[in-house]
């Protein structure tokens, strides 16, 4: 695993631990030769992220639409910023650039993106692994609607077992390094659909 792509808030939100297990993550990642994909802003959990890895010594790769360069501050201190025409074609390019996905505490934004994520895995577009990482159990309410979700018949246990879930740094990253896609989807090109 080279890159991971982390989804997380441009908010801090309500908890300092959710920036501190920001940093924690970084570091972990950086110790693992693991660079960070992530959405650009240089405030908020992003910004907390970002600058740990770098801080260790690590590559960052921002990925950010043109009109959100402006209002969610767009880090211009990262390894890389690749600016985009679309909320669509961002999430296209971090998807192609990483090799799997994490969501640390966010907002509307962050749950919409680690939930597409997790649905281009149940069907086949690609064999990566997907994550929550459940601070202060930010999760918790979510898991618990996912299980809900399993048990009305709406989604597979295979699927929703594939949704690799700790509070601990480390035991998260041990799961995405033993991780193995479920044989239940076929490979669909993402490109020519």
């Amino acid at each position: 695993m080279k890159r991971l792509c982390v989804y997380c808030g441009s908010s801090s939100g309500g908890q300092p631990d959710y920036a501190q297990v920001a940093r924690q993550l970084a570091r972990a990642m950086v110790s693992r030769n693991i660079d960070l994909v992530y959405g650009g802003a240089s405030v908020g959990i992003m910004g907390e992220i970002a600058n740990a890895v770098l801080e260790e010594g690590g590559d960052v790769i921002g990925v950010i639409p043109k009109g959100l360069f402006v209002k969610e501050v767009a880090h211009t201190g990262i390894t890389e910023l690749r600016e985009v025409d679309s909320m669509h074609e961002r999430k296209a390019l971090m998807a192609d650039l990483s090799d799997g996905f994490i969501a640390l505490p966010g907002g509307f934004g962050t749950i919409e993106e680690i939930l597409e994520i997790i649905t281009w895995s149940q069907l086949g577009m690609h064999r990566k692994p997907c994550g929550l990482l459940n601070v202060c159990n930010y999760y918790d309410k979510l898991i618990g609607f996912l299980d809900h979700a399993v048990s009305e018949q709406f989604i597979k246990t295979t699927h929703r077992s594939s949704i690799l879930i700790d509070e601990r740094v480390d035991i998260l990253l041990e799961k995405f390094e033993a991780y193995k896609a479920p044989e239940t989807a076929r490979w669909i090109d993402r490109k020519s659909t």
